[in-house]
C-alpha cells in the first residue's frame, strides 16, 4: 500500500534565499531549517535558490531532445566508449536495490570537463576526464556547461550553510570544495509497464552514494521518500520551482550519522514519460572524510572509517552495477 502525503507536505519547503543576506538572522532561520530536515528526513525542497527558470527550461527541453534521438545515435555518445563513466546508458543498466530487476530508467552522465592533457586524467583519476557531446545537438553543450556551474554555485552555498549547522568555522569545507567532483545526470524513465517484473521500479530503493543531490524533476511525479520512523513510503510531488535535495551517504559518514542518508527509489505510475536531472555534489576526490569531531557525543567512538571521496565513490559504483547475469 502506498502512502500518500498531502501534496508538499512530506518535505519541509526551504527559501534559501537568506543564505545570501547581510542579516544574520535571516542567515540563521535558514541555516536553524537545513539543519532541522538534515537530522529527521535528509530530504528537503529549496525555493527561492537564484537558478535562472529559463535555464532550468532549457535543461529538460536538451534532456527530452537527446532522449528522442535514435538509439544509434545515442550509442556513439554511450558510456562504454568512456573511461570515467560519461555519456548514455541505456534501460536496465543498472541495479539499485539488491535482489530487484535491473532499473527501467535511461541516463546520460555528464562531469566536470577535463582534457585528455590534464593531469588528473592523464593519471586516470576516478571519474576525471572529458564529456561526451550527442552529435547535431548545437545547443545541448552549452546549456550544461552553464547549468553545472549554476549547481556548483548553489552547492557551495548549502555547503556553507552546513558548516554553520555543524559549528565549524566559515572556512572549513574550503579543501572539500577545491575542485570539486559533481555529477550531472540525465534521467529518462518510460511509463512503468503493466506488465512489469515483480519489484521491478524506475530506480529500486537506494541512498546517495555523495554529499549533496540537487534534483530537478518535471510534473509526473514518481519519487518516494521512507519515512525513517514509520517505515512508509512518502511521494516526493513536483513542487515547480524548487529542487528536492538529499543527503548521501558520505555526508552521513561525516557526521557520524547525525546528518540522514535516507532510502529513496522511483516508480513511474503517471502513464507517461519522466525526466529528472539530479545534480550530486560530492566534493574533492582526494579529500579524506573522517568523523567530524562536533559530531561525536562524550566518550562516543566514529561509526565509520576514514577513506577518501574517491574511495568510497568507486566502492558505490562497484556495488550498484553489479548486475545478476542476464537469463
Amino acid at each position: 500500500m502506498t502512502h500518500h502525503a498531502p501534496t508538499g507536505a512530506a518535505l519541509p519547503v526551504i527559501d534559501v534565499g537568506g543564505l545570501s543576506s547581510r542579516d544574520p538572522a535571516a542567515r540563521d532561520a535558514v541555516v536553524r531549517a537545513i539543519d532541522a530536515a538534515c537530522t529527521t528526513r535528509g530530504f528537503f525542497y529549496v525555493a527561492n535558490h537564484g537558478i535562472a527558470p529559463g535555464l532550468v527550461d532549457a535543461v529538460f527541453e536538451e534532456t527530452r531532445a537527446f532522449f528522442d534521438l535514435p538509439e544509434a545515435t545515442k550509442q556513439e555518445v554511450a558510456k562504454t566508449r568512456s573511461f570515467c563513466n560519461r555519456g548514455w546508458e541505456p534501460l536496465r543498466a543498472q541495479a539499485l536495490e539488491p535482489g530487484t530487476p535491473p532499473d527501467l530508467k535511461e541516463n546520460f552522465y555528464l562531469g566536470r570537463e577535463l582534457p585528455m592533457d590534464h593531469p588528473a586524467v592523464m593519471a586516470r583519476k576516478f571519474n576525471h576526464g572529458p564529456n561526451q557531446w550527442p552529435p547535431g545537438m548545437l545547443g545541448f553543450r552549452p546549456t550544461m556547461r552553464a547549468y553545472y556551474e549554476a549547481m556548483l554555485d548553489l552547492s557551495e552555498r548549502v555547503m556553507g550553510a552546513l558548516a554553520t549547522a555543524l559549528h565549524l568555522p566559515d572556512a572549513a569545507f574550503a579543501a572539500f570544495m577545491q575542485e570539486p567532483m559533481a555529477t550531472l545526470r540525465l534521467l529518462h524513465y518510460p511509463p512503468q509497464p503493466p506488465d512489469a517484473e515483480e519489484g521491478q521500479k524506475g530506480v529500486g530503493a537506494h541512498t546517495d552514494f555523495g554529499v549533496l543531490t540537487f534534483l530537478l524533476q518535471d510534473q509526473n511525479g514518481g519519487l518516494q521518500v521512507q519515512d525513517p520512523s514509520s517505515g512508509a513510503w512518502l511521494d516526493v510531488m513536483p513542487i515547480p520551482g524548487t529542487y528536492v535535495v538529499n543527503l548521501g551517504d558520505t555526508l552521513a559518514r561525516w557526521t557520524n550519522d547525525r546528518y540522514r542518508s535516507t532510502l529513496h527509489r522511483v516508480i513511474n505510475r503517471s502513464g507517461r514519460r519522466r525526466y529528472s536531472v539530479p545534480f550530486f555534489f560530492n566534493g574533492n576526490p582526494d579529500f579524506v572524510v573522517e568523523c567530524l569531531p562536533g559530531c561525536l557525543a562524550p566518550g562516543e567512538a566514529p561509526r565509520h572509517r576514514p577513506n577518501t571521496v574517491a574511495g568510497h565513490m568507486r566502492e558505490m559504483y562497484a556495488r550498484s552495477y553489479a548486475l545478476p547475469a542476464a537469463s
